[in-house]
């Protein structure tokens, strides 16, 4: 005895062993014993064999047409598989022409809806034509996906698949046709999806990848087309007497604060932080305003800046050289004989800047401790770093070795990379540091004092974080600060600066106190400018790669943190160093360069040796 049976949805064949009350024991075609319900069992035969019927049935299902045999059938009503073959043949259905009606019932669930044990009711008719309709629209977009990974392959994107790139990049709905196409063209090609489209030509490369997925993200396009309508009354203010320059570097466009030096009488000089005054241009709730807050801040990367307000703004308030700038200014009267501030006043003003020093100029001409110098702004330089000393002084900084802190300054022309170092801590450095500090500080006061809001920079118990309520930052040393130096750059500053112009002109506050629109801002300005932040950190480690690639570097000299980690020398860039476990932090080794991938940047590098004596990390 034989039996053609259901099990976990499967259609089977076996022979009978044992044939109890309720159970059989049975062997499967292949061997294997195993004991099935009688319920299980669909039809019973003797001849032909087990293996024979399935390969007779599954021969004859595969010539039924599923069509006529739902054609066969009434309407809406119930049908068991022995009445349906009996129908289909005209006589009584052997057990190969039973099995195989039933097993086209079985694989034709479009047709047929399972009720039951070997019975089934016949797909209305409004239902099978949508299911079919349905199948062949599948078919024909398998056919389309089939054909567009071949072209894919051969390096042509389909018209159908580049029409929205970029939210296929970088925020994909994974359930439509085209993320499903990319991810077969990745699986097949062994390639990522931004990879697979660089193939294609629709990517340009890694980088094009890393700062779309970040513009994507954070920022859209500022419209060049767009005319914003600036405030510029400049004859309300009057015009300072003193020249001011500012010092920057050599791709600052931005420059947000300028200085000046003169002499106020014998014993004391006059010292001027001037900052730019975007925020006499335009205010709160303006267009400008919103563009401002979507953004938050200019964002830095190497070979490219995000910057927070459109480029006609930026131009027509930064402190540039040879003309008349709106500022807010403190007013600092300093004792010439120690250094000590003797009185402060702050104004809003005009200001004429003599000059845009550039850091890279100075620093070569630029020595504080001569007390005559070539440079035109020598004696005023030297001034402002005495003063400078003087402030990191009263406010109890800790003296730190420079040398032990390096910046990296990144350079990118084309698809070239330059990278140099620069120790902080010099005296330009140093100098404008202390002045912004110093700006900060007593603006910060001045909105305390004046029982006026503004947002803080605030540092307790090592926690820094952005604040509506003034408290110490005591990293800095100083009672409050509010960041109030950089409004062309960060959006934190500007919103203070409204504040203090309405205290300058005697105005009422744009933010009041306990206003709920100072703590979202608050929040918002933590998340972004963190998330900032670690985009330019990654793609200073994108830059350090590829430098590593133009350069042709396969081993280098690192220095060991821990965990098995090393930075590499003359780069900002931290690695994990196969072979060295145990090796100590602060080890000197030459480790080697090998296979980089500048699509997940990582690098694979072997411990090569331990230098000993141990080396200073030297630049590229």
């Amino acid at each position: 005895m034989n039996v053609f049976y259901e099990e976990d949805g499967e259609l089977k064949t076996a022979s009978v062993l044992a044939d109890n009350e309720g159970s059989l024991q049975i062997e499967a075609p292949h061997g294997k014993r195993s004991k099935i319900k009688a319920n299980a069992v669909l039809i019973r035969f003797t001849q032909p064999s087990a293996t024979e019927l399935m390969h007779l049935a599954q021969k004859m299902a595969d010539e039924i047409d599923e069509e006529f045999l739902w054609a066969c059938c009434v309407p809406n009503e119930e049908v068991g598989f022995e009445d349906l073959a009996r129908e289909y043949v005209g006589h009584d259905p052997v057990p190969v022409e039973q099995a195989a009606v039933l097993m086209r019932l079985h694989l034709a669930p479009v047709y047929f809806y399972k009720k039951g044990r070997g019975r089934y009711r016949p797909a209305p008719e409004t239902n099978l034509r949508a299911a079919l309709a349905g199948l062949e629209r599948k078919r024909q977009q398998e056919t389309q996906k089939q054909q567009a990974i071949k072209d894919i392959q051969s390096g042509q994107l389909p018209d159908w698949l580049a029409g929205d790139l970029t939210a296929l990049l970088y925020r994909p709905d994974k359930n439509t046709m085209a993320y499903k196409t990319l991810e077969a063209a990745s699986a097949v090609m062994h390639l990522t999806i931004p990879q697979v489209l660089e193939h294609c030509g629709s990517l340009k490369d890694s980088r094009s990848w890393h700062e779309g997925k970040f513009h994507y993200e954070y920022f859209g396009p500022l419209s060049s087309d767009t005319v914003y309508t600036l405030i510029h009354d400049h004859t309300r203010w009057p015009l300072s007497e003193v020249q001011a320059f500012s010092i920057d570097d050599a791709f600052t466009t931005e420059i947000d604060d300028a200085f000046s030096v003169s002499e106020q009488d014998g014993e004391h000089w006059k010292v001027g932080i001037h900052i730019a005054a975007p925020g006499l241009g335009f205010g709160p709730g303006s267009e400008l305003d919103q563009v401002a807050r979507g953004r938050l801040s200019t964002v830095y990367v190497p070979g490219d800046k995000i910057p927070m307000l459109p480029d006609s703004v930026i131009r027509a308030h930064t402190l540039a050289e040879g003309r008349d700038n709106l500022v807010l200014s403190l007013i600092l009267t300093v004792h010439k004989a120690d250094f000590e501030v003797v009185a402060r006043e702050s104004r809003i003003e005009r200001v004429s800047v003599a000059h845009n020093l550039r850091i890279h100029d100075l620093e070569a001409q630029f020595d504080p401790e001569a007390t005559s110098g070539s440079h035109p702004f020598h004696q005023p330089l030297r001034v402002l770093w005495q003063l400078a000393q003087h402030l990191a002084v009263c406010r109890g900084a800790k003296e730190r070795p420079a040398q032990h802190y390096l910046d990296f300054n990144f350079v990118v022309e084309g698809d070239r990379v330059a990278i140099t170092q620069r120790p902080r801590g010099s005296p330009l450095d140093t100098l404008v540091a202390e002045l912004m500090i110093e700006v900060n500080a007593v603006w910060g006061k001045t909105l305390v004092d004046a029982a006026v809001p503004g947002l803080f920079r605030t540092q307790v118990n090592g926690k820094t974080s952005l604040s509506v309520n003034p408290a110490p930052h005591q990293g800095l040393g100083v009672a409050q600060y509010a960041w109030s130096s950089s409004p062309l750059r960060r959006y934190v500053d500007l919103i203070n600066q409204w504040q203090l112009i309405s205290l300058f002109s005697d105005q009422p506050p744009a933010f009041i106190v306990n206003d709920e629109a100072l703590s979202a801002i608050a929040r918002q300005f933590e998340v972004a400018y963190e998330a900032y932040n670690e985009f330019q950190r990654s793609m200073e480690r994108y830059w350090s790669l590829r430098w590593l690639q133009q350069e042709s570097i396969v081993e280098r000299e690192a220095v060991m943190l821990r965990d098995g980690m090393a930075r590499l020398a003359g780069l900002p860039l931290v690695v994990k160093v196969h072979g060295a476990t145990g090796v100590l932090p602060g080890t000197a080794v030459r480790v080697s360069v090998e296979r980089i991938n500048l699509w997940d940047m990582t690098l694979v590098s072997h411990l090569k040796a331990i230098l000993e004596p141990l080396v200073e990390v030297s630049g590229p």
